[in-house]
Formats: structure tokens, C-alpha cells, sequence
């Protein structure tokens, strides 16, 4: 028998009742020993033992991803940033200040679906933005830039947990220097934007980070902390975080493009990103404070 753990997670909330079908389900399917319990108004989980793997059957508003029982707790996150961490993708707000935000985005929607090689984008969407003021950055980042709901506990509670802790970003560094700073990451990387003058000048600094500077980042900081791919976490969005995502121990695809849903571990389209602690186990206690539970 299989040790497995489907985990229930919805920004609404899972009500008991939910669980109770859910249990049942998994009864009808073949699941034994179940053993349910309840992480946080919006996480539960439920631990079960299967002769092979239990697919789930969606419920509306509601993710269930099943993941292995060993090696839930992980010791390294890798995180993409744009539409992942915050709510925007910050070139496509820049390039609203400079008068072209529907021929930038046009172009960050078909490389965010695999339609485009992302080398190929990122230089074509940053030299529409030529000329731009410098400033212009700093007021995009204040006025535009928001955390996703769970950001900063996600990575608060991994580093309390001594996790290594990465923002890698196909995006550019003065965003994600500052993302870094709000939530904890201990590391972040991503393309410098070149200007002069007081103006973008329309290009980036070369090497481009892509997909696969990502997925090398993962593995180098794996090997540095000694740790097995079991033991690891990504999570993004888009076609340039597929290599992560395939690489890691557990790679989710959080309200992702179609080209990242199949091939991630696990897919959150009505969570918010305290779901990524759900799946590897921590419950939540009456303070607000994310804890992995005692091994008695």
C-alpha cells in the first residue's frame, strides 16, 4: 500500500461537510486508513493508504492535490514572481506608463502560454520600452505592485523552518529586490533593465534569465544545501517556470497557464498561496501562526 495525502484547500474556506464527502470518495475508491485533519479553516487534509495513485475529482471552488506522505516538509522553495508572488506582471505595468501596455501584454500572454521563445520576448517587449524614465520604475512598484494573499506567511514561515528561500524571475531585479525585501526571500534573481541617462534604453543585460537559468538555480542551490529533489518546492505560472517545475520535488502550478497545469505536481487555482504549507503539512494555530506538527 501507497502512503498518500490528498490535501484540501480553498480561499473560502473547507467546511466539515466537505471532508466528510470527500472521505467517503476516497473510501469508494480504495483509499484505507484514512486519517483526516483539519490544518486551518482553509486547509485540510486527509492521510490514506492506496494500492495506486487516487485521482481527484474536482469540486467547484475547491483544490485537492494528492501528495506523497514522506518527504511533505520541504527544505527548498524556488518561487517565479509575477502573477505568482504579486498580482501583476510588472512589464506590462511599465509598459502602460509608456503608452503600450496592449502590445506588450499581447506579447507576455502568448510567451506565458509557450507560443514564444522568452529570450525572443523579453527583447522585444523591453525595447518598446525605450526611452522611458528610470522613475518611472519606483511608481510602477508603488503603485501597481501588491503581494498575492499568502506570500509573505509562505516564505516567513519556510525560512522560520530553516529553509532556503529563492525569488527567481524572468522578470527584472528592481522589482524583485524589493518583493525580496517584503517577504522574507533570502535570495532573488532576474534580468537588469539597462538605462542611461535617467532612461531605459531599451535593453537588457545579457545573459537572459530564462527557463532554463531557473531550473539551474534550483539545482545549484539543491546541491548546496546537500538536499534530495524530494525535498524541494517551485511554484509559478507560466511557460518560463516549466523546468523548475518539473525538476522539483513538488512543482505547483498556481493559477497557471495550461502548459504549466500538466505538468505540475499539484495545481492551485482557488487557494491562496498558505496552500503551499498546507501540502507539506503545517496547520495553522489560533494565533495565525503557520507550525509543522510534533512527531510523538
Amino acid at each position: 500500500m501507497v502512503a498518500q495525502v490528498l490535501v484540501l484547500t480553498s480561499s473560502q474556506g473547507i467546511s466539515d461537510e466537505v471532508v466528510a464527502l470527500v472521505e467517503q470518495v476516497l473510501r469508494d475508491g480504495g483509499g484505507q486508513d484514512l486519517r483526516p485533519k483539519r490544518l486551518s479553516p482553509d486547509a485540510s487534509e486527509i492521510a490514506f493508504d492506496c494500492s495506486y495513485p487516487f485521482k481527484w475529482t474536482p469540486i467547484s471552488g475547491i483544490d485537492g492535490n494528492v501528495v506523497a506522505a514522506a518527504d511533505r516538509q520541504k527544505h527548498l522553495l524556488v518561487a517565479d514572481m509575477d502573477s505568482t508572488i504579486i498580482n501583476v506582471e510588472c512589464i506590462d505595468e511599465l509598459a502602460d506608463f509608456a503608452g503600450v501596455k496592449d502590445r506588450v501584454s499581447a506579447i507576455t500572454e502568448r510567451a506565458m502560454q509557450g507560443e514564444l521563445d522568452f529570450e525572443q520576448a523579453i527583447f522585444e517587449r523591453v525595447a518598446l520600452l525605450k526611452d522611458l524614465p528610470k522613475a518611472v520604475l519606483q511608481k510602477c512598484f508603488d503603485e501597481r505592485v501588491r503581494l498575492n494573499p499568502g506570500a509573505a506567511e509562505l516564505v516567513h514561515t519556510m525560512n522560520r523552518n530553516g529553509a532556503m528561500t529563492a525569488l527567481v524571475s524572468g522578470g527584472f531585479s528592481f522589482f524583485t529586490a524589493r518583493v525580496a525585501k517584503l517577504t522574507g526571500f533570502k535570495l532573488n534573481k532576474a534580468n537588469l533593465l539597462l538605462a542611461a541617462e535617467g532612461r531605459l534604453t531599451g535593453k537588457v543585460a545579457l545573459p537572459i534569465l530564462g527557463q532554463s537559468a531557473k531550473r539551474e538555480t534550483l539545482l545549484a542551490l539543491r546541491q548546496a544545501a546537500g538536499l534530495r529533489a524530494e525535498q524541494t518546492l517551485a511554484v509559478g505560472d507560466g511557460a518560463n517556470d516549466l523546468a523548475m517545475i518539473s525538476e522539483a520535488g513538488l512543482g505547483v502550478a498556481f493559477r497557471a497557464k495550461p502548459v504549466l497545469r500538466a505538468a505540475a505536481n499539484a495545481v492551485l487555482d482557488h487557494s491562496d498561496l498558505t496552500a503551499l504549507l498546507a501540502l507539506q503539512g503545517y496547520a495553522r494555530n489560533e494565533s495565525g501562526t503557520w507550525h509543522l506538527p510534533k512527531v510523538i
